[in-house]
């Protein structure tokens, strides 16, 4: 049994560098990608891209559609079927402009990677997120302890997050000259 096949490997390779030098897509993005390409090559046991015919991936669907989760054991959600087959498509696409793929592979194949409408609908929907409300938050500041540098560090932090609204990686991002402590006029009690 074929572990890999290198023609394969050269061309995700260069894909991946597509994504990351044309489309400046980052690293999180490209890692979902070569998953959903692992995902598909593991399908049809490695067999050569340039033998790729538009029924495998109508089986490749009906096969992903069965799998179970690796953490919770339920099957596939739709918005994970969703990007998979997003990301499958897109290669599938590029590759068809590929030179010693274009006379092999039609541009129109890669719309087999695709879900049902109502399908692709249910797994755009976005959900509400249940956030706290200030009075929660102000409550837990206030009951933060502040004795050690520390907690009033970590108790800064808390109420700074509330007072900008900024994202957690934004914060941490953040150094002192991006803050003007002049124009604070009171702190939250």
């Amino acid at each position: 049994m074929t572990k890999h096949n290198a023609a394969n490997e050269r061309i995700k390779h260069q894909y991946f560098g597509f994504l990351k030098e044309a489309r400046h897509y980052n690293e999180p993005t490209i890692d979902a990608a070569a998953k959903a390409l692992d995902r598909f090559e593991a399908y049809t046991k490695h067999r050569d891209f340039k033998l790729y015919h538009h029924q495998q991936a109508v089986a490749f669907i009906s096969n992903l559609i069965e799998q179970k989760a690796q953490r919770s054991g339920d099957v596939l959600s739709k918005a994970t079927l969703y990007s998979t087959l997003t990301h499958l498509r897109r290669f599938f696409e590029w590759l068809a402009r590929e030179p010693g793929y274009k006379s092999r592979l039609r541009y129109s194949d890669a719309e087999y990677f695709s879900l049902s409408e109502n399908d692709a609908r249910i797994a755009k929907a976005r959900r509400e997120r249940k956030v706290p409300t200030l009075e929660q938050i102000k409550h837990v500041i206030n009951s933060m302890p502040s004795n050690t540098d520390i907690e009033k560090r970590n108790r800064a932090l808390v109420a700074f997050a509330l007072l900008t609204a900024a994202r957690d990686n934004a914060i941490a991002s953040m150094k002192l000259k991006h803050i003007d402590l002049a124009a604070w006029s009171e702190p939250i009690t």
